[in-house]
């Protein structure tokens, strides 16, 4: 199947590098470009692309605005969200995940890094730099000063679901996560899907989130060091 992508960014440079890359792969198609927010949403609209290449910074409207707008269409006509920014530790980019989209790249990433990220996020799964994703979200939290206490929310999953939540929140990948519990990949996949739908989370990305929020992750934990 081909993978029909959506590149939104100021810099027409920018666009058309990113697409000049994307095209060349025999799986992917880029159906169009916006340079700017408003108009991310009409072309998403209009062309109904898999995968949405974001910029955070953009005019008029920005990437966030644009991704929440895009992210709250019915689901038989949500595409994927992928945020595109110059700064690993971004306040946008956090809001960006907590509203659905499926992760961020940094703009910088090698050209190999990016196809693969379309790729992934096409298929349903979340992106995360694992490098970057603790930093983030503890920084959000530190600049806040805020840490908060378990919450009720976490009383629906099991202790093995929490314990799966958690490593989940290192960035951890199903085949890790087995390898780390001595379980099944299956088991994982069963595990994570009973997560997501007693916590009501779209994805890996949603999951970070909100093992932070929950408090079932604290910034300076050493448990969610991955």
């Amino acid at each position: 199947m081909t993978i029909r992508v959506l590149i939104a960014d100021d810099q027409a440079m920018v666009r058309a590098g990113f697409a000049a890359l994307l095209s060349a792969q025999p799986d992917i198609e880029v159906v169009g470009d916006a340079n700017d927010g408003v108009e991310a949403v009409t072309r998403t609209a209009e062309l109904r692309p898999d995968v949405v290449l974001m910029d955070v910074r953009m005019p008029n409207l920005d990437g966030l605005g644009a991704a929440k707008r895009i992210l709250s269409a019915p689901v038989e006509r949500r595409p994927r969200v992928l945020m595109l920014t110059t700064f690993d530790i971004d306040d946008y980019v956090y809001e960006a995940l907590r509203m659905g989209a499926s992760g961020f790249l940094l703009k910088d990433a090698p050209p190999d890094d990016l196809i693969s990220a379309v790729r992934i996020v096409a298929e349903g799964e979340a992106l995360l730099a694992p490098s970057v994703t603790r930093r983030l979200i503890e920084e959000f939290f530190s600049a806040r000063q805020q840490r908060l206490v378990r919450s009720s929310e976490l009383d629906a999953l099991t202790d093995r679901e929490e314990e799966v939540l958690r490593l989940i929140a290192r960035g951890m990948s199903n085949t890790e996560i087995a390898a780390e519990l001595y379980v099944s990949e299956q088991t994982v996949k069963t595990h994570v899907g009973k997560i997501f739908a007693k916590l009501g989370l779209r994805d890996r990305a949603q999951a970070v989130i909100c093992a932070y929020e929950t408090g079932l992750v604290t910034a300076g934990d050493p448990r969610s060091e991955g």
